[in-house]
Protein backbone atom coordinates (compact mmCIF):
# COMPACT_ATOMS: atom_id res chain seq x y z
CA UNK A 1 0.00 0.00 0.00
CA UNK A 2 1.63 3.25 -1.20
CA UNK A 3 0.72 6.17 1.09
CA UNK A 4 2.54 8.81 -0.95
CA UNK A 5 0.18 11.47 -2.28
CA UNK A 6 0.43 12.37 -5.94
CA UNK A 7 0.90 16.00 -7.01
CA UNK A 8 -2.78 16.11 -7.98
CA UNK A 9 -3.85 14.78 -4.58
CA UNK A 10 -1.69 17.34 -2.75
CA UNK A 11 -3.21 20.10 -4.90
CA UNK A 12 -6.68 18.82 -4.08
CA UNK A 13 -5.84 18.74 -0.36
CA UNK A 14 -4.69 22.37 -0.54
CA UNK A 15 -7.90 23.34 -2.35
CA UNK A 16 -10.12 21.79 0.33
CA UNK A 17 -8.05 23.35 3.12
CA UNK A 18 -8.36 26.81 1.55
CA UNK A 19 -12.12 26.37 1.09
CA UNK A 20 -12.58 25.43 4.75
CA UNK A 21 -10.50 28.40 5.86
CA UNK A 22 -12.49 30.84 3.75
CA UNK A 23 -16.03 29.41 3.82
CA UNK A 24 -16.59 28.01 7.32
CA UNK A 25 -18.45 30.67 9.36
CA UNK A 26 -16.45 31.76 12.39
CA UNK A 27 -19.28 31.26 14.85
CA UNK A 28 -19.70 27.65 13.75
CA UNK A 29 -15.96 26.97 13.91
CA UNK A 30 -15.88 28.45 17.43
CA UNK A 31 -18.69 26.15 18.58
CA UNK A 32 -17.09 23.04 17.10
CA UNK A 33 -13.62 23.73 18.48
CA UNK A 34 -15.02 24.74 21.87
CA UNK A 35 -17.20 21.64 22.15
CA UNK A 36 -20.43 23.66 22.26
CA UNK A 37 -23.83 22.48 21.05
CA UNK A 38 -24.74 22.98 17.42
CA UNK A 39 -28.34 23.70 16.51
CA UNK A 40 -29.99 22.60 13.28
CA UNK A 41 -29.44 26.00 11.68
CA UNK A 42 -25.68 25.71 12.21
CA UNK A 43 -25.54 22.34 10.48
CA UNK A 44 -27.83 23.35 7.63
CA UNK A 45 -25.87 26.58 7.00
CA UNK A 46 -22.64 24.62 6.65
CA UNK A 47 -24.21 21.90 4.54
CA UNK A 48 -25.68 24.46 2.15
CA UNK A 49 -22.20 25.96 1.70
CA UNK A 50 -20.90 22.50 0.81
CA UNK A 51 -23.85 21.97 -1.51
CA UNK A 52 -23.26 25.29 -3.29
CA UNK A 53 -19.67 24.16 -3.97
CA UNK A 54 -20.93 20.79 -5.24
CA UNK A 55 -19.23 18.95 -2.37
CA UNK A 56 -22.21 17.72 -0.38
CA UNK A 57 -22.15 14.07 -1.48
CA UNK A 58 -18.60 13.05 -2.45
CA UNK A 59 -19.39 9.32 -2.49
CA UNK A 60 -22.53 9.52 -4.66
CA UNK A 61 -22.36 8.77 -8.41
CA UNK A 62 -21.87 11.92 -10.46
CA UNK A 63 -25.21 11.48 -12.25
CA UNK A 64 -26.97 11.98 -8.92
CA UNK A 65 -24.89 14.92 -7.71
CA UNK A 66 -21.64 13.28 -6.59
CA UNK A 67 -18.19 14.69 -7.17
CA UNK A 68 -16.45 11.93 -9.10
CA UNK A 69 -13.59 11.96 -6.61
CA UNK A 70 -11.41 8.94 -6.00
CA UNK A 71 -11.57 7.17 -2.60
CA UNK A 72 -8.26 8.85 -1.70
CA UNK A 73 -9.67 12.29 -2.49
CA UNK A 74 -12.77 11.54 -0.43
CA UNK A 75 -10.56 10.49 2.47
CA UNK A 76 -8.51 13.69 2.21
CA UNK A 77 -11.71 15.74 2.02
CA UNK A 78 -13.08 14.20 5.23
CA UNK A 79 -9.76 14.72 6.98
CA UNK A 80 -9.46 18.39 6.03
CA UNK A 81 -13.02 19.12 7.15
CA UNK A 82 -12.39 17.49 10.53
CA UNK A 83 -9.01 19.11 11.13
CA UNK A 84 -10.43 22.47 10.00
CA UNK A 85 -13.09 22.50 12.71
CA UNK A 86 -16.11 21.82 10.48
CA UNK A 87 -19.30 20.25 11.85
CA UNK A 88 -20.10 16.70 10.88
CA UNK A 89 -22.51 16.46 7.99
CA UNK A 90 -25.73 14.94 9.37
CA UNK A 91 -25.28 11.35 8.17
CA UNK A 92 -28.85 10.10 7.85
CA UNK A 93 -29.64 11.68 4.48
CA UNK A 94 -26.28 11.90 2.71
CA UNK A 95 -24.48 8.83 4.05
CA UNK A 96 -27.35 6.44 4.78
CA UNK A 97 -30.68 6.74 3.00
CA UNK A 98 -29.20 8.51 -0.04
CA UNK A 99 -26.94 5.59 -1.02
CA UNK A 100 -29.83 3.19 -0.29
CA UNK A 101 -32.18 5.05 -2.65
CA UNK A 102 -29.46 5.15 -5.31
CA UNK A 103 -28.78 1.42 -5.00
CA UNK A 104 -32.26 -0.01 -4.37
CA UNK A 105 -34.78 2.76 -5.03
CA UNK A 106 -36.94 3.40 -8.08
CA UNK A 107 -36.13 6.16 -10.54
CA UNK A 108 -39.15 8.08 -9.25
CA UNK A 109 -37.77 7.86 -5.70
CA UNK A 110 -34.37 9.08 -6.85
CA UNK A 111 -35.90 12.08 -8.62
CA UNK A 112 -38.08 12.90 -5.63
CA UNK A 113 -35.71 12.50 -2.68
CA UNK A 114 -32.09 12.87 -3.79
CA UNK A 115 -32.16 16.57 -4.85
CA UNK A 116 -33.72 17.63 -1.54
CA UNK A 117 -31.10 15.66 0.39
CA UNK A 118 -28.35 17.42 -1.55
CA UNK A 119 -29.77 20.86 -0.77
CA UNK A 120 -30.44 20.00 2.91
CA UNK A 121 -34.09 20.93 2.38
CA UNK A 122 -35.14 17.55 3.77
CA UNK A 123 -33.74 16.38 7.11
CA UNK A 124 -33.75 12.62 7.74
CA UNK A 125 -33.57 10.34 10.74
CA UNK A 126 -33.15 6.57 11.11
CA UNK A 127 -35.85 4.24 12.45
CA UNK A 128 -34.10 0.96 13.25
CA UNK A 129 -33.95 0.24 16.99
CA UNK A 130 -37.07 -0.50 19.03
CA UNK A 131 -37.63 -0.90 22.78
CA UNK A 132 -37.28 -4.69 22.38
CA UNK A 133 -35.06 -4.81 19.28
CA UNK A 134 -31.67 -3.15 19.47
CA UNK A 135 -28.65 -5.36 18.88
CA UNK A 136 -31.07 -8.15 17.88
CA UNK A 137 -32.53 -5.95 15.17
CA UNK A 138 -34.22 -8.85 13.36
CA UNK A 139 -36.66 -9.08 16.29
CA UNK A 140 -38.26 -5.74 15.42
CA UNK A 141 -42.04 -5.62 15.77
CA UNK A 142 -43.17 -2.40 14.07
CA UNK A 143 -45.82 -3.51 11.57
CA UNK A 144 -46.69 -2.21 8.13
CA UNK A 145 -49.92 -3.81 6.94
CA UNK A 146 -50.91 -3.45 3.29
CA UNK A 147 -54.25 -1.75 2.67
CA UNK A 148 -54.95 -0.81 -0.95
CA UNK A 149 -52.38 1.69 -2.21
CA UNK A 150 -50.83 2.29 1.21
CA UNK A 151 -49.48 0.65 4.35
CA UNK A 152 -50.84 1.21 7.85
CA UNK A 153 -47.90 1.47 10.23
CA UNK A 154 -48.00 0.83 13.99
CA UNK A 155 -45.13 0.55 16.45
CA UNK A 156 -42.34 2.40 18.22
CA UNK A 157 -38.77 3.31 17.26
CA UNK A 158 -36.28 4.45 19.88
CA UNK A 159 -32.84 6.09 20.22
CA UNK A 160 -33.80 8.07 17.10
CA UNK A 161 -31.22 10.82 16.67
CA UNK A 162 -32.53 14.16 15.30
CA UNK A 163 -36.13 12.91 15.06
CA UNK A 164 -37.21 16.26 16.52
CA UNK A 165 -35.61 17.98 13.50
CA UNK A 166 -36.55 15.44 10.84
CA UNK A 167 -38.87 15.86 7.86
CA UNK A 168 -38.56 12.15 6.94
CA UNK A 169 -37.62 8.89 8.62
CA UNK A 170 -36.45 5.67 6.96
CA UNK A 171 -37.69 2.62 8.84
CA UNK A 172 -37.29 -1.10 8.97
CA UNK A 173 -40.81 -2.50 9.33
CA UNK A 174 -42.33 -5.96 9.48
CA UNK A 175 -44.50 -6.66 6.45
CA UNK A 176 -44.73 -10.44 6.89
CA UNK A 177 -45.09 -11.88 10.39
CA UNK A 178 -45.12 -15.49 9.13
CA UNK A 179 -41.78 -15.43 7.28
CA UNK A 180 -38.40 -16.06 8.89
CA UNK A 181 -37.45 -13.01 10.99
CA UNK A 182 -35.00 -11.47 8.52
CA UNK A 183 -37.17 -12.26 5.49
CA UNK A 184 -40.29 -10.50 6.78
CA UNK A 185 -38.69 -7.04 7.00
CA UNK A 186 -39.07 -4.18 4.52
CA UNK A 187 -37.55 -0.71 4.13
CA UNK A 188 -40.04 2.17 4.19
CA UNK A 189 -39.74 5.96 3.83
CA UNK A 190 -42.18 7.84 6.08
CA UNK A 191 -43.08 11.53 6.13
CA UNK A 192 -42.65 12.74 9.73
CA UNK A 193 -45.53 15.19 9.25
CA UNK A 194 -47.99 12.30 8.82
CA UNK A 195 -50.92 12.01 11.19
CA UNK A 196 -50.32 9.52 13.99
CA UNK A 197 -46.61 10.21 14.61
CA UNK A 198 -45.52 11.37 18.07
CA UNK A 199 -41.91 12.32 18.92
CA UNK A 200 -40.87 12.11 22.58
CA UNK A 201 -37.39 13.33 23.63
CA UNK A 202 -35.04 11.09 25.63
CA UNK A 203 -32.72 13.06 27.89
CA UNK A 204 -29.20 11.63 27.95
CA UNK A 205 -26.58 11.73 30.73
CA UNK A 206 -24.99 14.83 29.21
CA UNK A 207 -28.29 16.71 29.52
CA UNK A 208 -28.93 16.67 25.77
CA UNK A 209 -32.10 15.75 23.92
CA UNK A 210 -30.70 14.74 20.54
CA UNK A 211 -32.25 11.25 20.71
CA UNK A 212 -35.93 10.44 20.79
CA UNK A 213 -38.65 7.83 20.90
CA UNK A 214 -40.98 7.92 17.90
CA UNK A 215 -44.44 6.33 18.15
CA UNK A 216 -46.53 5.42 15.08
CA UNK A 217 -50.28 4.94 15.45
CA UNK A 218 -52.23 3.97 12.31
CA UNK A 219 -49.87 6.00 10.11
CA UNK A 220 -50.75 5.83 6.40
CA UNK A 221 -47.70 5.45 4.16
CA UNK A 222 -48.03 5.23 0.35
CA UNK A 223 -46.75 1.97 -1.14
CA UNK A 224 -44.70 4.17 -3.48
CA UNK A 225 -42.45 4.81 -0.44
CA UNK A 226 -41.34 1.18 -0.22
CA UNK A 227 -37.67 0.92 -1.21
CA UNK A 228 -36.83 -2.25 -3.12
CA UNK A 229 -39.17 -5.21 -2.71
CA UNK A 230 -41.20 -6.35 0.28
CA UNK A 231 -38.97 -8.60 2.39
CA UNK A 232 -35.75 -7.01 1.09
CA UNK A 233 -35.30 -4.75 4.11
CA UNK A 234 -32.70 -6.92 5.84
CA UNK A 235 -30.45 -6.90 2.76
CA UNK A 236 -30.82 -3.12 2.48
CA UNK A 237 -30.11 -2.69 6.22
CA UNK A 238 -26.83 -4.61 5.96
CA UNK A 239 -25.82 -2.49 2.95
CA UNK A 240 -26.53 0.70 4.89
CA UNK A 241 -24.82 -0.41 8.11
CA UNK A 242 -21.58 -1.15 6.25
CA UNK A 243 -21.33 2.52 5.28
CA UNK A 244 -22.53 3.79 8.66
CA UNK A 245 -19.96 1.76 10.63
CA UNK A 246 -17.09 2.82 8.39
CA UNK A 247 -17.94 6.49 8.94
CA UNK A 248 -18.24 6.12 12.72
CA UNK A 249 -14.49 5.39 12.98
CA UNK A 250 -13.91 9.17 12.91
CA UNK A 251 -10.12 8.93 12.58
CA UNK A 252 -9.61 12.55 11.52
CA UNK A 253 -11.86 13.90 14.27
CA UNK A 254 -10.02 11.81 16.83
CA UNK A 255 -6.75 13.30 15.54
CA UNK A 256 -8.25 16.75 16.07
CA UNK A 257 -9.25 15.79 19.61
CA UNK A 258 -5.74 14.50 20.28
CA UNK A 259 -4.41 17.94 19.32
CA UNK A 260 -6.88 19.50 21.78
CA UNK A 261 -5.88 17.05 24.51
CA UNK A 262 -2.18 17.85 24.15
CA UNK A 263 -2.86 21.60 24.14
CA UNK A 264 -4.91 21.38 27.35
CA UNK A 265 -2.39 19.10 29.06
CA UNK A 266 0.40 21.56 28.21
CA UNK A 267 -1.26 24.39 30.17
CA UNK A 268 -0.52 25.27 33.76
CA UNK A 269 -3.55 24.93 36.03
CA UNK A 270 -3.94 26.54 39.46
CA UNK A 271 -0.21 27.10 39.70
CA UNK A 272 0.69 23.43 39.22
CA UNK A 273 3.03 22.25 36.51
CA UNK A 274 1.43 21.17 33.20
CA UNK A 275 0.18 17.60 33.24
CA UNK A 276 2.03 16.89 29.99
CA UNK A 277 5.23 16.90 32.08
CA UNK A 278 4.00 13.86 33.98
CA UNK A 279 5.58 10.77 32.47
CA UNK A 280 2.64 8.49 33.27
CA UNK A 281 0.18 10.84 31.56
CA UNK A 282 2.44 11.12 28.51
CA UNK A 283 2.45 7.32 28.34
CA UNK A 284 -1.36 7.27 28.38
CA UNK A 285 -1.48 9.75 25.51
CA UNK A 286 1.12 7.77 23.58
CA UNK A 287 -0.79 4.49 23.95
CA UNK A 288 -4.01 6.03 22.60
CA UNK A 289 -2.13 7.77 19.80
CA UNK A 290 -0.50 4.48 18.75
CA UNK A 291 -3.93 2.84 18.63
CA UNK A 292 -5.24 5.76 16.58
CA UNK A 293 -2.36 5.46 14.11
CA UNK A 294 -3.05 1.74 13.73
CA UNK A 295 -6.72 2.48 13.09
CA UNK A 296 -5.79 5.08 10.51
CA UNK A 297 -3.69 2.53 8.64
CA UNK A 298 -6.62 0.09 8.70
CA UNK A 299 -8.85 2.84 7.34
CA UNK A 300 -6.34 3.54 4.59
CA UNK A 301 -6.29 -0.15 3.65
CA UNK A 302 -10.06 0.05 3.18
CA UNK A 303 -9.61 3.19 1.07
CA UNK A 304 -7.10 1.26 -1.03
CA UNK A 305 -9.62 -1.59 -1.44
CA UNK A 306 -12.27 0.93 -2.51
CA UNK A 307 -9.85 2.19 -5.15
CA UNK A 308 -9.92 -1.36 -6.49
CA UNK A 309 -13.73 -1.30 -6.60
CA UNK A 310 -14.46 -3.28 -3.42
CA UNK A 311 -17.35 -2.31 -1.13
CA UNK A 312 -16.90 -2.10 2.67
CA UNK A 313 -16.94 -5.57 4.24
CA UNK A 314 -16.49 -6.90 7.77
CA UNK A 315 -13.53 -4.54 8.12
CA UNK A 316 -16.08 -1.80 8.76
CA UNK A 317 -16.94 -3.58 12.02
CA UNK A 318 -13.30 -3.28 13.10
CA UNK A 319 -13.30 0.43 12.29
CA UNK A 320 -16.49 0.90 14.24
CA UNK A 321 -15.53 -0.82 17.48
CA UNK A 322 -11.92 0.36 17.62
CA UNK A 323 -12.86 3.88 16.50
CA UNK A 324 -15.46 4.29 19.23
CA UNK A 325 -13.16 2.82 21.89
CA UNK A 326 -10.50 5.36 20.94
CA UNK A 327 -13.02 8.22 20.99
CA UNK A 328 -14.04 7.20 24.50
CA UNK A 329 -10.42 6.90 25.63
CA UNK A 330 -9.70 10.45 24.45
CA UNK A 331 -12.68 11.87 26.36
CA UNK A 332 -11.40 10.09 29.48
CA UNK A 333 -7.95 11.66 29.08
CA UNK A 334 -9.49 15.09 28.51
CA UNK A 335 -11.31 14.75 31.83
CA UNK A 336 -8.09 13.71 33.53
CA UNK A 337 -6.27 16.66 31.98
CA UNK A 338 -8.52 19.19 33.74
CA UNK A 339 -8.66 17.25 36.99
CA UNK A 340 -11.22 18.36 39.55
CA UNK A 341 -12.44 21.15 37.27
CA UNK A 342 -14.35 18.41 35.43
CA UNK A 343 -16.45 17.64 38.52
CA UNK A 344 -18.77 20.70 38.41
CA UNK A 345 -20.85 18.97 35.75
CA UNK A 346 -23.04 21.57 34.01
CA UNK A 347 -24.83 20.41 30.85
CA UNK A 348 -25.89 24.01 30.16
CA UNK A 349 -22.25 24.85 29.59
CA UNK A 350 -22.62 23.33 26.12
CA UNK A 351 -25.06 26.07 25.09
CA UNK A 352 -23.68 29.00 23.15
CA UNK A 353 -23.94 32.16 25.25
CA UNK A 354 -23.88 30.35 28.60
CA UNK A 355 -22.61 33.06 30.93
CA UNK A 356 -22.44 31.55 34.39
CA UNK A 357 -19.11 32.28 36.09
CA UNK A 358 -16.81 29.40 35.09
CA UNK A 359 -15.40 27.14 37.79
CA UNK A 360 -11.89 26.77 36.52
CA UNK A 361 -10.87 27.29 32.88
CA UNK A 362 -13.69 27.80 30.36
CA UNK A 363 -12.46 24.97 28.14
CA UNK A 364 -13.07 22.52 31.00
CA UNK A 365 -16.82 23.14 31.18
CA UNK A 366 -17.93 21.03 28.15
CA UNK A 367 -15.62 18.08 28.87
CA UNK A 368 -17.83 16.20 31.34
CA UNK A 369 -20.93 16.43 29.11
CA UNK A 370 -18.89 15.14 26.17
CA UNK A 371 -17.51 12.30 28.26
CA UNK A 372 -21.03 11.18 29.18
CA UNK A 373 -22.33 11.61 25.63
CA UNK A 374 -19.60 9.44 24.11
CA UNK A 375 -20.46 6.51 26.37
CA UNK A 376 -23.16 5.62 23.82
CA UNK A 377 -20.71 5.44 20.91
CA UNK A 378 -19.90 1.79 21.61
CA UNK A 379 -23.60 0.89 21.48
CA UNK A 380 -25.12 2.57 18.44
CA UNK A 381 -24.89 1.15 14.89
CA UNK A 382 -24.59 -2.29 16.47
CA UNK A 383 -22.85 -2.76 19.81
CA UNK A 384 -19.11 -3.35 19.83
CA UNK A 385 -19.73 -6.88 21.08
CA UNK A 386 -21.85 -7.54 17.97
CA UNK A 387 -19.05 -6.16 15.79
CA UNK A 388 -16.60 -8.59 17.35
CA UNK A 389 -18.98 -11.44 16.60
CA UNK A 390 -19.18 -10.30 12.97
CA UNK A 391 -15.39 -10.25 12.71
CA UNK A 392 -15.11 -13.70 14.29
CA UNK A 393 -17.63 -15.11 11.86
CA UNK A 394 -16.71 -13.31 8.63
CA UNK A 395 -12.93 -13.03 8.93
CA UNK A 396 -11.83 -15.76 11.34
CA UNK A 397 -14.49 -18.29 10.31
CA UNK A 398 -15.47 -18.99 13.93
Amino acid sequence: MDLTLTARERQFQDEVRAFVQDALPGDIRRKVEGGLQLVKDDMVRWQKLLGARGWMAPHWPEKYGGTGWSPVERYLFDEELALGGCPRVAPFGINMVGPVIIEFGSEAQRRRFLPRILTSNDWWCQGYSEPEAGSDLASLKMRAEAAGDHYTVNGVKTWTTFAHYADWIFCLVRTDSKARKQEGISFLLIDMRSDGIAVRPIRTFDGGEEINEVAFTDVRVPKANLVGREGQGWTIAKFLLGYERTGIAGVARSKKQMQRLKAIAAREMSGSRPLIEDQRFREKIALVEIELMALEYTNLRIVSAENAGQAPGPESSLLKFRGTEIQQAITELLLEAVGYYAFPYAPDALADGWNEPPIGPEYAAPLAPHYFNWRKASIYAGTNEIQKNIIAKMILGM
